[in-house]
């Protein structure tokens, strides 16, 4: 199994924007932390339903990273966007195994102006995944 350069394959999925490259980027056992869902969503198949709405909600022209912060199987990715007029602060932190492949993806936003519409439009999207 050929081992993934985990960034590299998130920043060209990022400017893509295509939810099926997720499929080879997540281990069969991934877990998300949503900033607004008190529970980690455990498993690939929902792991990668709540990034692809985040590839939707998320990714416009304005979205950009601004800092990282990267181990030898970890990073923090500090990201700006601006969505519906307010501006949205956060982080993905990323933890992958030794083949690269993502194992936990928790993303952290800040100010409350900005969970609640992440709120809004994250339930909206999933819901029209139903």
């Amino acid at each position: 199994m050929t081992k993934i350069d985990t960034l590299a394959a998130w920043h060209a999925l990022v400017k893509s924007r295509r939810a099926s490259d997720l499929e080879a980027l997540l281990a069969d056992d991934a877990t998300f932390h949503s900033p607004v869902v008190h529970t980690p969503q455990v498993g690939k198949a929902i792991t990668q339903k709540y990034l692809g709405a985040a590839l939707s909600v998320f990714f416009n022209d304005t979205f950009r990273y601004v800092r990282e912060v990267v181990g030898p199987q970890d990073a923090v990715l500090e990201f700006q966007v601006v969505i519906d007029g307010i501006e949205v602060n956060g982080v993905d932190m990323i933890r992958w195994n030794d083949q690269g492949r993502i194992v936990d993806f928790k993303v952290m936003l800040r100010p409350l102006k900005a969970i609640n519409l992440i709120h809004q439009k994250m339930g909206a999207m999933l819901q029209a995944q139903r």
